[in-house]
């Protein structure tokens, strides 16, 4: 059997056996789909109201294209398994450009190492918006070179889902040299959106999900909520984990949290400034694309994570495109950072669904691992951004120059 045919059958697998824990694992990782986005689409669809357009919702709008979609399904099977059919097709989209006809060891590599986080982080990664924009990712950094015009359209569309992939599309837009195709795709494709989204009556609440995020609370999985978690834990008067019915998720609270939510907000724009600005630089240096695009996007979304006042376990598939690209570019190069974000996605599996009681009421080896998890990622950030730092410009050769040259 060829190595392409092994892949696939892995692929297969993999989708299938994640699927299925779904069903199986404590704590329904799946729950988001059938309790939130089901409801959401089925109201729109019926008259009932569309999120994003009626109301400010949580999400950019283009999220409710896909719930909307995977109704279409329902009438063979649940709308929870339909989803898990529309997240795994376009994997295999993706999956089938990545791996080609299976020759280059990059990007075999790069393969298996993206069936190997899908397993290691479990049903969380398959059963939620974010796993679905994965796919779309990977296939515009794949064209990011080639085909630029394309890879931002499809980029920003992703952004347009969730808004975690504005950070590769800064990276792209600072790496890249046709960075004026870059712009134009991203900007064509946003003012679409905006159109339909105007026309369609969305008025004031086209970015509303811009304040939604920026009033949050510390969910109890982000890495800044630790030291509350851990307060929650030793018994600290003030200190505990409670939930939030207006966002629908777990969060903490403790001494002075306020002024910690006030000023996350800010801390994470500083934190994503420096490391733009940090890119920018090097770029402007001469340093390549091939070089400078992994690492930026990746310390780019490592940023968005660990300075985010929410955690949530299907966070961790964020940093599979940058490792995916790393690895295809130079494996050799990206293996310690791909085996530290495996680490985290076990870590992450651990922590949520199969430990996640010890996390609503502190215990502490579910306490423990979570720190864990969120020290990883705090690691993993650090080595990019001194990655980046490293970054050089090829050096130039020396050469002998006529005395009358055409210039080139």
């Amino acid at each position: 059997m060829s190595n392409r045919a092994v892949l696939w059958v892995a692929f297969v697998l993999v989708h299938l056996g994640v699927g299925w824990l779904g069903f199986l694992m404590p704590n329904q990782p799946m729950g988001d789909v059938y309790r939130v986005y089901e409801p959401w689409a089925r109201a729109a669809v019926e008259g009932g109201g569309m999120m994003g357009i009626t109301e400010s919702w949580v999400y950019p709008q283009l999220a409710l294209v896909p719930m909307i979609l995977t109704l279409a399904f329902t009438p063979f099977v649940s709308y929870t398994v339909g989803w898990a059919i529309l997240v795994t097709a376009l994997d295999a989209l993706a999956f089938g450009m990545l791996v080609g006809r299976g020759r280059s060891t990059g990007r075999t590599s790069a393969a298996w190492f993206w069936l190997a986080f899908i397993a290691l982080l479990g049903p969380v990664g398959l059963y939620r918006l974010d796993g679905l924009t994965v796919p779309l990712v990977i296939v515009g950094c794949l064209w990011l070179v080639g085909r630029p015009w394309a890879a931002a359209m499809i980029l920003a569309a992703a952004t347009w889902i969730k808004v975690w992939p504005a950070a590769i599309l800064g990276a792209a837009v600072i790496a890249v040299r046709r960075r004026g195709a870059v712009l134009g795709g991203a900007v064509v494709a946003s003012a679409l959106v905006l159109v339909a989204l105007l026309a369609a009556g969305a008025g004031a609440h086209a970015f509303g999900f811009i304040g939604e995020q920026a009033t949050r609370g510390l969910q109890v999985e982000a890495p800044v909520a630790a030291p509350y978690l851990w307060g929650a834990l030793l018994g600290v008067p003030g200190f505990s984990v409670y939930y939030s019915f207006d966002i629908l998720t777990f969060q903490v609270t403790g001494t002075d949290i306020d002024v910690t939510i006030a000023l996350m907000t800010p801390v994470l724009v500083l934190a994503m400034v420096a490391i733009t600005a940090l890119g920018a630089w090097k770029a402007a240096r001469g340093v390549p694309f091939a070089s400078l695009f992994p690492s930026l996007s990746l310390a780019l979304v490592l940023g968005f994570i660990v300075f985010n006042k929410v955690g949530s376990p299907q966070y961790l598939v964020w940093l599979v495109p940058s490792l995916v690209v790393g690895l295809v570019v130079r494996r050799t190069a990206w293996f310690a950072p791909a085996t530290l974000a495996l680490a985290a996605a076990l870590l992450t599996q651990l922590v949520y669904p199969i430990l996640y009681e010890g996390i609503l009421v502190p215990q502490p080896i579910a306490v423990v691992i979570l720190t864990l998890r969120n020290l990883l990622l705090v690691a993993l950030l650090a080595w990019t951004v001194v990655r980046v730092a490293r970054l050089t410009p090829p050096a130039r050769r020396s050469v002998s120059v006529p005395t009358i040259a055409s210039p080139v």
